[in-house]
């Protein structure tokens, strides 16, 4: 087994070079908080979830004739939600591998 297709990878000396910049914009614009971050994400899910349901009450009214604005409204919001869903799935198994382990 040969290591040289993976030879062109530079070392990084710094967790700053692996950063982009623009990540460490966002965590300083957060606060670098998880949980911060976290509940304004939940925030944006509430309120695409608010959009998708005033969406769907227009056009169940007659206020809206645009049927795929509304149904791509809510297909953003699924993705949204099963993202979150998802996100919480990984936070949680985490959560109970380190519970596992031995001290």
């Amino acid at each position: 087994m040969s290591t040289e297709a993976i030879n062109f990878i530079p070392a990084a000396t710094s967790l700053a070079e692996l950063v982009p910049a623009e990540a460490g914009a966002m965590n300083q614009a957060t606060g670098g908080n998880f949980a911060t971050w976290l509940q304004g994400e939940l925030s944006a899910i509430d309120q695409k979830m608010a959009a998708a349901d005033s969406a769907l009450t227009g056009l169940a009214t007659g206020e809206t004739g645009n049927i795929h604005q509304v149904m791509l409204a809510l297909e953003e919001t699924r993705l949204a939600f099963s993202l979150m869903v998802e996100v919480r799935n990984k936070a949680l198994e985490a959560y109970q591998d380190i519970m596992r382990m031995q001290v």
